[in-house]
């Protein structure tokens, strides 16, 4: 109470001292009355946020509140800053929204925050969009369940499992047949270029990282060209080394063996040697690739290559896999373009995602250039891709500065790059690729940390599951998290095999009648 106005009174003519009391506002703020003990709120709870389109909330539609955050594309999460929706894929960002220059992107961070969670939620937007997700090589599985719930096709790799004949152009040369001029010309050379480099890399993986020297290049290229010529049906590699035993006149004209059939011999005997092995089955790459495909690959539905039967002990031969596999997806995709720019078939565009991409660049020297011509011209054959790998690092680990170089590049070409959780040593590597704040480096290596120590609790989850970082360019990365939806959970479980497993539990024929009754016991 404050003190108010003196007034005289008019009996006696004494000064009263009459209180002035403040005047109550009609309404409470914002939080409530402002006077002591009015049950003024200290706190307000934020509101709880809701998402919807336009057609699922029209009845709020003067209440929606807009963001600057891109709109086209994939929904791929919320935004750490804002709350907003991000949407984000490398097709619709360079074809509709005109954002990137390239429909690339280079997925980085550590195993187990959620890479391979981020690409299958992008496979499975753009497969909502008619865009056919390829999975040119699955090492775990991890997308396996997801073609398998969008109809596609499954093609099983490794030991026992399915065959990938190399030497098989797939519906290139069937395609031909349809074409006419400069286009059947194209599409036929490079099938066996095609091929050429497979078959190149897979002598460089056998020959401990060595690549195959310029005239056994020659060689091969040539003998291909007489195979195809000669040869009724699909090829194997026993046909191309018998090829190379025949030393027909052209072949010895490639190799300058300069009329000399003992120099012709001298020059082939070690790709002699290695194809010999490669076709009968009895190096460490096995028959995989010297047999007919037994599955082959389709063109009008999403595919994945399952290699999770190649078991982690054989790194070269899981190399091996990748690399063809890789090929034959990019040889399918080119004879889909081809024949579409004749009108011989619907326009399709595709999402190849090259996963473990290491792998495949530490497998030998020189095969970072095979890599680099099948990713090269991803722009101009209407595909769009992801590349995924773990760390700067893994693919600056190559012997030659020149294919150190080559590696960077894949992430510098590429049209945006996503981290996940990084540790610190990796930020000045990656700084070199893509321009990085401090800020952005501090909360990439934060969402590395492990989880709590305490095994208690039942939410073990590292505090970086799901986040990311979206960097195009010199621009402010956009922080993210994804989150899955209930379909998607059971689509993207990669730790299934330990999740099926009850690990209390021992069958009593593995640990025998007495230990199987002590368990209970205990138990």
């Amino acid at each position: 109470m404050r003190l108010g106005r003196l007034r005289r009174t008019s009996s006696s003519g004494r000064l009263d001292l009459v209180a002035k009391l403040p005047k109550r506002p009609h309404t409470p703020g914002p939080r409530g009355w402002s006077a002591p003990g009015a049950g003024a709120a200290t706190y307000v709870q934020a509101p709880q946020r809701w998402r919807g389109t336009s057609v699922q909330v029209c009845g709020l539609w003067p209440f929606p509140v807009g963001s600057g955050a891109p709109m086209m594309g994939v929904p791929l999460g919320r935004s750490l800053v804002s709350d907003a929706t991000i949407c984000c894929d490398p097709i619709s960002w360079f074809a509709r929204a005109k954002l990137i220059s390239n429909p690339s992107a280079m997925i980085l961070g550590k195993p187990g925050l959620g890479k391979s969670t981020v690409v299958r939620r992008m496979a499975l937007g753009l497969a909502g969009y008619g865009v056919q997700p390829l999975i040119l090589g699955d090492l775990k599985p991890d997308y396996r369940d997801l073609i398998e719930a969008l109809d596609g096709q499954v093609i099983d790799l490794a030991p026992g499992r399915g065959n990938l004949n190399v030497l098989d152009p797939g519906d290139a040369l069937a395609a031909a047949e349809r074409l006419t001029g400069s286009a059947r010309t194209w599409l036929i050379n490079d099938a066996r270029q095609r091929r050429a480099n497979t078959v190149s890399g897979l002598i460089t993986i056998l020959r401990a990282k060595t690549p195959p020297t310029d005239r056994e290049e020659s060689v091969i290229t040539r003998a291909l060209e007489i195979l195809d010529d000669r040869h009724d049906g699909v090829p194997v590699l026993a046909d191309l080394l018998q090829v190379v035993r025949d030393a027909p006149q052209d072949l010895r004209d490639a190799a300058l063996d300069r009329g000399d059939i003992a120099k012709y011999r001298d020059i082939t005997e070690g790709l002699e040697a290695t194809l010999q092995s490669l076709a009968a089955g009895t190096s460490r790459l096995g028959k995989i690739f010297s047999e007919q495909t037994t599955q082959p690959m389709r063109r009008d539905r999403p595919v994945a290559f399952d290699l999770s039967g190649i078991d982690e002990s054989q790194f070269d031969l899981q190399a091996a896999a990748l690399l063809a596999c890789w090929s034959t997806g990019f040889a399918a995709v080119n004879v889909a373009q081809v024949l579409a720019d004749a009108g011989l078939e619907p326009r399709r565009n595709y999402f190849v995602v090259l996963d473990e991409l290491w792998r495949a660049l530490r497998s030998g020297r020189g095969i970072v250039d095979r890599i680099d011509a099948l990713t090269r011209l991803n722009r101009q054959r209407g595909v769009g891709q992801a590349m995924v790998s773990h760390t700067m690092s893994d693919l600056l680990a190559l012997p030659t500065e020149e294919d150190r170089m080559k590696a960077k590049g894949f992430v510098e070409r590429a049209g945006m790059v996503i981290c996940g959780g990084l540790p610190r040593a990796e930020m000045t590597l990656l700084t070199e690729a893509v321009r990085v704040t401090d800020a952005e480096v501090d909360m990439i290596t934060s969402w590395q940390d492990p989880p709590a120590w305490s095994s208690d609790d039942e939410d073990t989850t590292p505090p970086g599951l799901g986040n990311f970082l979206i960097k195009v360019g010199g621009r402010t990365g956009i922080p993210i998290h994804v989150d899955l939806t209930p379909v998607e959970q059971a689509l993207n479980d990669t730790n299934k095999r330990w999740r099926d497993a009850d690990l209390a539990v021992v069958p009593d024929e593995i640990l025998g009648d007495e230990a199987g009754g002590a368990l209970e016991e205990v138990s």
